[in-house]
């Protein structure tokens, strides 16, 4: 225990800026705060303030041994945190954001059951395609797909996806399968919000302008057009997979496929430790963790 004596009051007294502020933050006396600092001192055999009338300010090894006794003060305040946690229900406002087809097919329903496991959480759920800029909105999190842009956020990978070029076999009949992404050229694609597709070419990512008869932002209506042979289509495997595995479309320049891009879970910084936030991060990192097999 000796360890520990003087060290909070020392860290107290670096952040306030005086021995006093230190001493009423941590409800004793001024005079018992720097008992404890002198005592710190004395045992480490080492000068860790300069004092004035005036003012405090760290020595070098001062400076060295804050940085480290801030990191332990904050270690053992998450810790509790996590401890009590334990003991606590979530409930308050939950607001967030994600895009408008995987929102509804994937996150929605994840978010019915986070809501009759914790009652008191009220969600309010926009569901956009847009970029929100979740500090302004008052937003405690977001839901992003693929490469994130925003690194002033925390985030959180909760599982990945992988993007198929694929078209129906009576698609492929009449118009024949591409073997190269130029060859794509020739095919009437099926476009959605992008209208780059994206593809790997000696190991290097390519992105390839194409266009066709169809441009929709309707991941389900592009599926349905490739299934009845309007063309062939680009999209994440939690839309095509199911089709590929009835036959009713074929996987196409698998030699080209991009590796598996993200799914993730972005909320600001001060969000993080928020008990109601983290436990619905936790509840879809475990359930959406299916749509990467």
């Amino acid at each position: 225990m000796m360890k520990w004596e003087g060290v909070t009051e020392f860290v107290y007294v670096v952040d306030a800026g005086s021995f006093t502020s230190a001493a009423k933050q941590l409800g004793i006396s001024t005079a018992q705060v720097s008992r404890q600092v002198n005592e710190l001192e004395n045992r480490l055999n080492t000068k860790l303030l300069y004092r004035t009338t005036r003012k405090i300010s760290l020595t070098e090894e001062g400076r060295i041994f804050y940085q480290h006794c801030r990191q332990v003060l904050d270690g053992l305040e998450d810790a509790e945190r996590a401890i009590s946690n334990l003991h606590m229900s979530p409930q308050g406002i939950l607001k967030m954001t994600a895009p408008v087809i995987f929102g509804d097919q994937y996150v929605m329903p994840v978010v019915l059951d986070y809501m009759q496991q914790y009652p008191e959480v009220e969600i309010i759920c926009e569901l956009t395609n847009q970029p929100l800029d979740l500090v302004h909105g008052g937003y405690d999190l977001a839901i992003r797909l693929g490469h994130l842009k925003d690194s002033s956020m925390m985030a959180r990978l909760l599982t990945n996806r992988t993007l198929h070029v694929c078209a129906s076999p009576e698609y492929l009949s009449r118009h024949g399968a591409p073997h190269t992404p130029n060859e794509l050229a020739q095919h009437n694609c099926l476009v959605g919000n992008n209208s780059h597709w994206r593809f790997m070419e000696e190991g290097k990512q390519r992105g390839l302008r194409v266009k066709g008869t169809l441009n929709c932002g309707s991941g389900s209506v592009l599926v349905e057009a490739a299934i009845r042979g309007l063309g062939i289509v680009q999209l994440p495997g939690y839309y095509v997979d199911a089709a590929i595995a009835d036959g009713r479309l074929i996987p196409l320049l698998q030699a080209y496929q991009e590796p598996k891009e993200g799914i993730w879970a972005l909320y600001p910084h001060n969000r993080h430790q928020s008990l109601k936030v983290k436990l619905l991060v936790d509840m879809l990192a475990t359930q959406l963790l299916s749509i990467s097999q």
